[in-house]
C-alpha cells in the first residue's frame, strides 16, 4: 500500500495548487488527480448538491489504487467541515491545515477568510479558527468572480478586470486590520500577485493547497505510508470536461507543462 498513489480532487483545475505542492515535497509519490469541469464551480452549489458531488469524486478515485484522498477543494473542504468522508483511507480536506497555518501565522489574531460563496455561507472558516483560537476575530468575504477569471486566463497582475474585481473584493476585508488572510479556495493562489499588492506586505496569505500538502505529508509519515520508490512518481489527470481546455489551464497552476496524461471520464464512468 505504500506505492499506492494520492488522490486528489476539486471541481476543476484548482486543485493543481495541491498537486504542485505535492510533487515539491513527495517527489517519489504517484497521484491521481481528478477536476470535475464539466460541474464547475462548486461554490454556486446547494450543501446537499456539494455533499453528493464530493461522494461521487472519492467514488471515482477509489477505483484506483490510492492510499490517501485529499479534497483540494475549498467548498467540499467546507461543506465537510471536520467529518471526513472516507473511514478507511487518512483523508485530508484543505481547510483544516489551512486553518491551522493562520492561527499560527497572526500577530494580531484578526484573520480573513475569501472563498466561494458557498464557503463563506457555511461559516466553517470561522468556526475552525474559533475552535483553536477562541478570542480570534475572523472576516469573511466570499469572491464569487475569482475562479471564473482564473479559469478563463484572467491572472495577470495588471490586468484591469482582474485588479478591479480584486479590490471591490478585498479593500473591506483590509480595513478590518487583518495581518493574515486565507485564501479559501485553490484557485485564489493564482492571483496571489494582485492579492498581496492590495493586502499589504504586512498581511500574511495562506495557501490552503500548499498547507494540505504538507499536512498530507506529515500524515502519511505518521503512518509510515510513504513511498519507498526510488524513481519520480507518475501524475495521472482524469477530468470530466474538455480535455484540452484543462491543459490550456493547467499552465496557471503548475507553470510547467503537464507531466502526465489527462484521461476525459464520461458521465457513464463517473456514475
Amino acid at each position: 500500500m505504500k506505492n499506492h498513489a494520492i488522490g486528489v480532487f476539486d471541481s476543476g483545475v484548482g486543485g493543481l495548487t495541491a498537486v504542485k505542492a505535492l510533487r515539491a515535497l513527495m517527489p517519489n509519490e504517484n497521484i491521481v488527480y481528478f477536476g470535475d469541469t464539466a460541474r464547475i464551480p462548486y461554490g454556486s452549489r446547494s450543501k446537499e448538491t456539494v455533499l453528493r458531488y464530493a461522494h461521487e469524486d472519492i467514488a471515482f478515485l477509489r477505483r484506483h489504487p490510492i492510499k490517501m484522498i485529499i479534497a483540494a477543494c475549498g467548498t467540499v473542504s467546507s461543506v465537510i467541515g471536520m467529518k471526513p468522508p472516507v473511514g478507511d483511507l487518512p483523508f485530508t480536506g484543505v481547510l483544516l491545515p489551512a486553518v491551522q497555518a493562520a492561527c499560527a501565522a497572526t500577530k494580531n489574531n484578526r484573520i480573513g477568510v475569501i472563498g466561494t460563496p458557498a464557503t463563506i455561507r457555511s461559516g466553517s472558516y470561522g468556526k475552525a479558527i474559533k475552535t483553536l483560537s477562541p478570542n480570534a476575530f475572523v472576516v469573511g468575504k466570499a469572491c464569487p468572480l475569482f475562479v471564473h477569471l482564473v479559469e478563463n486566463g484572467y491572472t495577470a497582475s495588471d490586468n484591469k478586470i482582474t485588479r478591479l474585481a480584486a479590490e471591490e473584493y478585498l479593500l473591506p476585508v483590509k480595513e478590518e486590520g487583518v495581518d493574515t488572510l486565507i485564501l479559501g479556495c485553490t484557485h485564489y493562489p493564482v492571483l496571489r500577485e494582485v492579492i498581496a499588492d492590495i493586502m499589504g506586505d504586512d498581511v500574511t496569505l495562506i495557501s490552503p493547497g500548499e498547507e494540505a500538502a504538507k499536512y498530507a505529508n506529515i500524515l502519511l509519515l505518521e503512518q509510515n505510508l510513504l513511498s519507498d520508490r526510488t524513481e519520480e512518481g507518475t501524475v495521472d489527470y482524469y477530468v470530466s470536461d474538455s480535455v484540452a481546455l484543462f491543459e490550456e489551464n493547467a499552465r496557471h497552476f503548475l507553470h510547467t507543462g503537464m507531466e502526465g496524461k489527462v484521461q476525459l471520464v464520461t458521465p457513464q464512468e463517473l456514475f
